[in-house]
């Protein structure tokens, strides 16, 4: 059967990471959001400092092409040590997200997890969004931000998360097409959102 993984893409606010850890603990399995980092610099030997400054940041399509040309080429020590920074945090958090759908079960949060592990079997990727004034008053909360500062924090975290995701991967960011289900919080809650994706897993 393989290992059982959930990919979880989210709207700034809307709660995806919270569910993620909660669904987490009630399947007895780990959550990996920022953990990843630590993955990925420990497999690659990139400083942690690397990867979290280039961690989900949009790029270019010229780059986007440069990095899943050497991906399919398979990176060389040589072609990899002349690579950009941007594009070495890539590939070891790509390389990361596959190494852990190979070891274990778990939930991966964002960066493109549904892409890499794309058309594996017992892999189920979710994305959650939320009412505008929902996704406002979780980031008050979680992120002490001030009032003012809110919508503009939500807006540049949302278009980072959809450009990075958008060049990256062959689908769209947000987009229902893009994942196996989608989810709005704001209408089902917590504790209903993860009674929907284990519906999910049973049922496929």
């Amino acid at each position: 059967m393989g290992n059982l993984v959930i990919t979880i893409g989210r709207e700034c606010g809307s709660g995806g990471r919270t569910i993620a850890k909660m669904l987490a603990e009630r399947l007895q399995i780990k959550c990996y959001d920022k953990e990843l980092l630590l993955l990925a610099s420990e497999n690659s030997g990139l400083c942690h400092e690397i990867l979290e400054h280039h961690d989900e940041k949009p790029t270019n399509s010229f780059l986007y092409s440069l990095v899943m040309d050497t991906y399919s080429m398979g990176h060389s020590a040589a072609n990899y040590m002349e690579m950009p920074l941007n594009q070495k945090a890539f590939l070891a958090q790509f390389d990361t997200i596959k190494k852990l759908a190979d070891r274990e079960s778990c939930i991966i949060v964002g960066r493109c997890a549904d892409y890499a592990l794309e058309n594996r079997s017992n892999v189920y990727s979710v994305f959650f969004t939320a009412d505008y004034a929902d996704k406002v008053d979780y980031v008050s909360e979680h992120y002490h931000i001030a009032d003012n500062k809110l919508k503009d924090f939500i807006s540049k975290t949302d278009k980072k998360r959809a450009s990075y995701y958008n060049y990256y991967t062959n689908k769209k960011w947000g987009a229902a097409s893009s994942y196996d289900l989608c989810i709005n919080t704001s209408t089902v809650g917590y504790e209903g959102a993860i009674e929907m994706i284990l519906k999910m897993i049973e049922q496929k």
